[in-house]
């Protein structure tokens, strides 16, 4: 019995590039912030476009903390979701496109979220990148860390705990 071939590269690439733009347009919030996703295989890197709107301290200026802390807690919350869903993307069972307007598909909810404010956030794009310390069915624990121009000089870093999305009860 012959193996079915492999889908081209491009097909896989695009299906996944869609699912992750279904994932982040689909939050209201992460669009006003302008906050956007880079991937690079299953690694995800998120993007705070610099806009005037994001300066809390004009004298300086600086990055609003605020702005700061979402930006980080939006891309734990991105990445637990990407490293939850993307199994069930690959393998058909969930319509990436169709994401966020599935009642079934549920997203991670935060629990507690610490942020640590190292230096301020320069009036630039900054970056942040999410590790997930542990994902259980129930529980995860995600460590995030942000950067503006040098990844070693981090401006800001967090550790958050979610709640895991738990699949729907049935009604009977």
């Amino acid at each position: 019995m012959a193996r079915p071939r492999p889908e081209p590269m491009q097909v896989v690439k695009q299906r996944r590039d869609a699912a992750l733009r279904a994932l982040v347009d689909g939050v209201p919030y992460i669009r006003f912030l302008n906050i956007s996703f880079d991937r690079r295989g299953d690694e995800l890197t998120g993007v705070l476009n610099f806009d005037d709107k994001l300066i809390g301290n004009p004298f300086l200026p600086a990055i609003h903390g605020g702005v700061t802390a979402a930006f980080l807690e939006v891309t734990a919350v991105i990445t637990l979701s990407w490293e939850h869903f993307f199994p069930r993307i690959e393998s058909g069972e969930i319509d990436g496109e169709a994401i966020v307007t599935d009642p079934n598909i549920r997203f991670p909810k935060t629990i507690d979220f610490t942020v640590d404010y190292l230096r301020s956030g320069l009036p630039r794009d900054a970056y942040a990148r999410a590790f997930i310390s542990r994902s259980g069915r129930r529980y995860a624990s995600v460590r995030v860390e942000a950067w503006q121009d040098n990844h070693a000089k981090l401006f800001a870093q967090a550790s958050g705990h979610f709640l895991m999305p738990q699949p729907p009860r049935d009604q009977s």
